[in-house]
């Protein structure tokens, strides 16, 4: 490993996490005196065409969604060329601050599905190591403070450095097996997200009455996933979650529909109360009643947040559902990364 000619860093990653994992990896990689450059995979075509010279060591960094790398990440590396390089895989998890403590994230089937993507590709396996980033995934909660951040990053800052030293000094650097059963168990949410669940939080945002209609959000999203539709920003089902509209709109006017979330999974389990004479079958077995719950939920999620798009160009119904959203609130913040 120590005999690598340069390395090659491919990120994706949404409000920054997993670029500045990479720049410390570029950063620690010229401290040994090895050339480092960065990618962001977003901007590579078409990943086939790529031309890797067969002595240049690569590490993939990415963050976790739902337990897996997400799909933009899995595509890039399924469309990789085939060769022999040494390649190292790295995610980054929703680290939170307790005391001194970092509580570590989960990485599920992250590694597991690009190992093998990698392995028949003829690529080697040099490493699978996570870093506990700053929970960002603010849907789901309110933002850290900053000192929590700034604790947070200092700290990872060190793990890459740590690691970097013995990736270089011929060292395994395997970290993340140590996890192994635990992200076995809980592969099957992986495994449900990726199907389903993604689908669900690609319409969980919309433009508050704070929008200026600057169209930041729509040239800065790194999937093109956001269109504009008569001046307002519309999430598709290609949004992975990945906060960056989110915590960069300089209105914060980007929110969460928490209140959409609410009727949603009410007009569910109705539909799911009213179908159970109907479909008693499905009803037997928990993969039965799940699959049945997963097909209604992204039904009417198919079906009302494009209505729900219509109704807030009303400004008093906007303001309505912005009072339903947790996001709106001073309380849950915004994540800013270093």
């Amino acid at each position: 490993m120590n005999t690598a000619r340069d390395l090659i860093i491919y990120y994706f990653s949404g409000t920054g996490n997993s670029k500045q994992v990479a720049l410390w990896w570029a950063e620690a990689t010229l401290k040994k005196g090895i050339a480092a450059r960065v990618v962001d995979i977003t901007t590579v075509t078409n990943p086939n065409s790529l031309e890797i010279n067969s002595d240049s060591l690569m590490l993939i960094v990415s963050p976790t969604h739902g337990f897996n790398y997400p799909p933009v990440t899995i595509r890039f590396i399924r469309r990789l060329p085939r060769g022999k390089n040494l390649v190292v895989l790295a995610n980054t998890r929703a680290g939170l601050k307790i005391g001194r403590f970092i509580t570590p994230g989960l990485s599920g089937i992250t590694f597991m599905l690009s190992a093998i993507l990698l392995l028949s590709k003829g690529y080697k396996l040099g490493g699978l190591i996570s870093f506990d980033m700053p929970s960002n995934w603010l849907s789901i909660h309110p933002a850290l403070s900053a000192e929590s951040a700034n604790y947070i990053f200092h700290s990872m800052q060190q793990k890459v450095q740590r690691y970097a030293d013995k990736l270089f000094d011929g060292q395994s650097v395997f970290p993340a097996l140590r996890d192994l059963i635990q992200d076995l168990l809980i592969s099957p949410v992986a495994i449900g997200y990726y199907l389903a669940g993604r689908f669900f939080l690609a319409k969980s945002f919309y433009a508050s009455n704070a929008c200026t209609s600057c169209g930041l959000c729509e040239k800065n999203c790194p999937l093109h996933a956001i269109k504009k539709s008569r001046k307002r920003p519309y999430w598709t089902f290609r949004c992975e979650s990945c906060m960056k509209c989110m915590n960069s709109c300089p209105q914060e006017a980007i929110q969460t529909t928490h209140g959409l979330w609410v009727l949603l999974f009410g007009l569910t389990f109705l539909i799911m109360g009213l179908l159970q004479p109907i479909l008693a079958d499905y009803y037997r077995t928990f993969a039965g009643k799940l699959a049945l719950f997963t097909l209604i939920l992204l039904a009417l999620v198919a079906i009302l947040y494009p209505i729900q798009y219509v109704l807030i160009k009303n400004r008093r119904i906007n303001a309505a559902i912005t009072y339903m959203s947790l996001t709106f609130y001073k309380f849950w913040g915004r994540y800013r990364c270093k």
